[in-house]
């Protein structure tokens, strides 16, 4: 589908229609030996980029509407790796890498900018750090991808400063901040920073990264309460990390002493996915997906547990039964009784780690 046969992203959400994102483009390479652990820089976009391209179609089959160009953690004062092939060429390469994904299945590309590495951290002002975000944006605008999405970013000052360089290029603007309900590094609560990014020009407003299903729609919750009372119209977004992690503290997921390396006993399960779809959207959520540790089962069960409201399965669910009723096939017949909603729903799922316990706490990041 060519992007003059589809509809804007915009127009879709505003007719009350549900858009899925995709998963963590980030943890799913780096576990596929495509991504060092540490620097998370997206040189594999021109070392691998079939590999990169697989993510995006398997990302794309389970269901989702947008297909992110892999360009998380670009930065030109970085060094190593990275810096050895350039930000424009690396760049350049996820642009062209998401767009002939999405090609194939008629999704949209969306150009990702977050937070800058030290800049401002460093006590960088206003125009320091927009002029970064125009650089980095100039090569989505060349590519005309159809979104661009700031995302990842800890303070909300430097998230409108995001939105404001993305405003003026005219396309959807999309951002999402890495907070829990206790609000961004400088204790400005959730529902503060909701209001002032929309009145800095946000369409699309949410959360992304750090914390879990549960965290995430916590504060969700809190932006959509101060939206609503401040008369603020803007739609929802919220990708979340795809593992259990109450116990991480106000930092997120990156504090807990499993990560990066031994998540996965916190690892969501699809029905996880199922319950934190459902939940999204009955809170007005249109735009849900995840991040860090989302796999594409994750998101087929995103699209899965919402086909009554989009009106279609993706198309991975042609492999896949709806809560497990393909199992009545199985030859033992203890797992055929697992064909069924309520096996799935309310089976709490062992660890198979006897002296291990079921929360860690964080391990000293920030706290």
């Amino acid at each position: 589908m060519s992007n003059a046969e589809k509809r804007g992203i915009l127009e879709r959400l505003n007719a009350g229609e549900v858009l899925v994102g995709d998963g963590g483009m980030t943890y799913a390479l780096e576990k596929r030996g495509y991504v060092k652990a540490g620097p998370w820089t997206p040189e594999c976009t021109v070392e691998h980029p079939d590999g990169v391209r697989q993510i995006h179609r398997e990302f794309q089959r389970a269901g989702a509407d947008i297909i992110q160009a892999f360009t998380f953690s670009m930065d030109d004062d970085l060094e190593g790796d990275q810096a050895k092939y350039g930000t424009r060429n690396i760049n350049q390469a996820a642009c062209d890498l998401a767009k002939g994904v999405a090609q194939e299945g008629g999704a949209y590309v969306a150009g990702c900018i977050c937070q800058t590495a030290v800049l401002y951290s460093q006590g960088a002002g206003k125009d320091v750090v927009m002029k970064k975000f125009r650089n980095e944006i100039e090569i989505f605008i060349q590519n005309n991808v159809d979104i661009l999405i700031a995302e990842f970013f800890g303070n909300v000052e430097e998230a409108e400063w995001a939105v404001e360089v993305i405003k003026s290029t005219g396309k959807p603007t999309a951002i999402t901040m890495c907070i829990g309900p206790e609000g961004d590094r400088k204790n400005v609560p959730p529902g503060e920073c909701a209001v002032r990014l929309a009145r800095a020009g946000a369409d699309i407003i949410g959360v992304n990264c750090s914390f879990d299903p549960e965290k995430s729609l916590e504060t969700i919750g809190l932006m959509k309460e101060a939206l609503d009372k401040a008369g603020l119209k803007c739609h929802l977004m919220v990708q979340p990390v795809g593992y259990h992690s109450p116990d991480a503290g106000i930092v997120g997921f990156q504090a807990l002493p499993e990560n990066p390396f031994a998540m996965e006993p916190r690892t969501l399960t699809r029905w996880d996915v199922h319950k934190y779809a459902r939940r999204a959207y009955d809170m007005g959520v249109r735009y849900i997906g995840g991040c860090c540790g989302f796999e594409p089962y994750h998101i087929r069960a995103i699209a899965e547990e919402l086909a009554p409201e989009r009106g279609r399965l993706p198309a991975a669910s042609e492999k896949h039964s709806s809560w497990g009723e393909a199992l009545k096939h199985h030859s033992v017949a203890d797992v055929r009784a697992r064909a069924n909603r309520a096996y799935w729903e309310n089976l709490k799922p062992a660890s198979g780690r006897p002296f291990c316990p079921s929360l860690s706490g964080p391990g000293g990041l920030g706290q």
